[in-house]
């Protein structure tokens, strides 16, 4: 059994040695432990402490490409090494790289195929007030309208089969924690929690460097990831609204009517047609959204197999 721990950094020269040298290198169950670093285009010497620090395999971006797109690179860099587990960390040291035997024993008991190192939100002291809650309000929001697990879905830290790594896609070009979570959700992967107390970070989140941009891209965000995977949901809710607001104005018009005073009322029944009809497109849009849904489905299935088919010739051909 092979776990591979992947690190995506970008300019994390102060950090980046001490996050490589506290993963342990000997876990029970596990054979083999290497440490892969995705550089995102750095313009400081994260390459040269990275290697210093033991980091078995470097790749590099020639330019900065973004969170998601880096860690989607280092998940399929991973398999190609023959990653049986992949343990996915940051590069800013905010996670105890200690805990991570905790983090995988979920997948050597064969309970999970992804497993999320929950920060506790709640109970993290140096965590901004107005940030922590809107962090948690962001978790609650997004699982209640997925219907996923109550999770920390903000976190980083997180553990892959490499069945998992196959088959979860990133439909982001800002982070991957929120669309593969989902994606791992609609691929009826098997996903555990685990509770690893996050460390304060010292340097400024390059993410969320304020709050109303925080407030902007996690709205954005979950709009865009509940529209993607879940679009009956999202557009029957609000054709629902819509078109029920609808009939309360048909509701007001008929009282007034029945109650002798309907005449000088007739542009309530216009704008409850005007709602009813804005409502049930809307509907429909939910309709077409399932329907190109179930041809993204297929669509990740086709690129599953193939994925497979590569790294599994990889494989065979690293053994001759």
């Amino acid at each position: 059994m092979k776990l591979v721990v992947t690190i995506p950094a970008h300019n994390e020269e102060q950090n980046i040695a001490d996050v490589i040298k506290e993963i342990p290198r000997r876990i029970t169950g596990i054979e083999s432990v290497q440490v892969l670093v995705l550089d995102d285009g750095s313009t400081d010497n994260t390459v040269r402490r990275a290697g210093e620090a033991g980091a078995d395999f470097i790749v590099s971006h020639k330019r900065n490409k973004g969170l998601a797109k880096t860690f989607s690179d280092a998940l399929e860099e991973a398999v190609r090494h023959g990653a049986d587990i992949i343990v996915n960390t940051d590069g800013d040291n905010h996670y105890n790289q200690s805990k991570i035997p905790e983090l995988i024993a979920p997948i050597l008991a064969g309970r999970a195929d992804l497993v999320i190192g929950s920060r506790k939100v709640n109970e993290l002291e140096e965590m901004p007030f107005l940030k922590k809650y809107l962090n948690m309000l962001a978790s609650f929001l997004t699982a209640r309208l997925a219907g996923l697990p109550q999770v920390d879905i903000s976190t980083g830290f997180r553990a892959y089969t490499r069945e998992a790594a196959l088959r979860i896609a990133v439909y982001s070009n800002h982070t991957y924690t929120h669309t593969t979570l989902l994606s791992a959700h609609d691929q009826k992967l098997i996903i555990a929690e685990v509770p690893i107390k996050a460390r304060k970070v010292s340097r400024p989140s390059r993410l969320i460097p304020n709050v109303p941009h925080f407030i902007w891209n996690a709205g954005v965000n979950i709009v865009r990831n509940i529209v993607l995977f879940r679009p009956l949901r999202f557009f029957g809710l609000v054709g629902s609204v819509i078109f029920v607001l609808g009939l309360v104005f048909v509701v007001r018009f008929l009282w007034l009517y029945f109650a002798g005073d309907g005449a000088g009322h007739i542009q309530s029944l216009v704008l409850a047609g005007i709602l009813m009809i804005i409502g049930f497109q809307t509907g429909v849009l939910g309709l077409l959204g399932s329907s190109i849904g179930w041809s993204r489905k297929v669509s990740e299935e086709i690129l599953y197999r193939l994925k497979r088919a590569e790294f599994d010739q990889g494989d065979k051909k690293s053994k001759q």
